[in-house]
């Protein structure tokens, strides 16, 4: 006690050594704040790019754009746990009349997934009378929604949007076995590099459909940003398989690009057999 205070110098530089301190960690704080700022925003003003993980993870990608919050916030958000023994049955709740047709498609690696758009149109659904323009296909691994509790290799989904902006997303499970003949030529040609040269293949996605038996609808969202609620899914099961080679051109892209399943919060679910 008697040396802290016997000399006034002392107490005053420990003092200042503690503001000095202080001031360096609220700059550090502030340069940290708008660097996440920056990151937020591309140079276009356009929403941040996002990642799976990190400080631009799941749990965080509101902090980055307050756009994101329904991640956090929403009541309907996807993926989901579908759970077999807890389901409604409903004569008013029908599957997808499904309409596709063989078609060009564009591959692109757009930096989260290996995606496909259409060249032209003529790929549609008709949910509840209601008609979706097939507008992309993607995938995901490990798959994005669960069974029981049990993942699948893979999930892909088919998106689709109406005239009024509402969309419509189909959800194929994905498991290892046969060697898909329907996706062969896709997966042979999986672009590696983002934003690379894009190629293009030929698909008729009604052959994925031959042995689908059961469908689970449900009310949920956008699984990846902006996290749009609103969104009318279908998941199908069986799942369709690749074999080990096909989804391992996948994973040695991408694998952990699935956001983690979320809340159900009572929402029902249709079993359409």
């Amino acid at each position: 006690m008697m040396n802290l205070f016997r000399d006034g110098r002392t107490r005053k530089i420990g003092l200042f050594s503690v503001l000095t301190r202080l001031a360096v960690f609220s700059l550090a704080a502030f340069i940290f704040t708008a660097c996440a700022a920056a990151r937020a925003r591309t140079p276009d003003g356009k929403a941040a790019r996002w990642a799976y993980e990190e400080e631009t993870g799941a749990d965080n990608r509101d902090l980055l754009d307050p756009s994101y919050a329904i991640a956090r916030d929403g009541k309907a958000q996807s993926p989901i746990d579908i759970p077999t023994a807890d389901l409604t049955v409903s004569s008013d709740i029908g599957k997808p009349v499904i309409s596709y047709r063989k078609t060009l498609f564009e591959i692109k690696n757009n930096g989260y997934t290996i995606e496909l758009t259409p060249v032209t149109d003529g790929n549609a659904i008709s949910i509840d009378g209601e008609m979706y323009a097939l507008r992309q296909f993607h995938f995901h691994a490990p798959s994005e929604h669960s069974i029981d509790g049990k993942f699948f290799n893979m999930e892909m989904h088919l998106v689709h949007g109406n005239d009024n902006g509402d969309l419509a997303v189909i959800a194929l499970m994905i498991t290892e076995g046969a060697a898909n003949k329907t996706l062969a030529e896709l997966f042979e040609n999986l672009p590696g590099e983002v934003a690379g040269e894009k190629t293009k293949t030929e698909i008729n996605l009604a052959d994925l459909f031959t042995n689908t038996v059961t469908a689970y609808r449900h009310d949920g969202s956008l699984t990846t940003p902006p996290y749009s609620e609103g969104v009318k899914w279908t998941v199908y099961m069986p799942p369709i398989t690749l074999s080990r080679a096909q989804i391992d051109a996948f994973t040695s892209i991408y694998d952990g690009n699935n956001r983690p399943v979320q809340n159900r919060y009572g929402r029902p679910i249709y079993m359409v057999p």
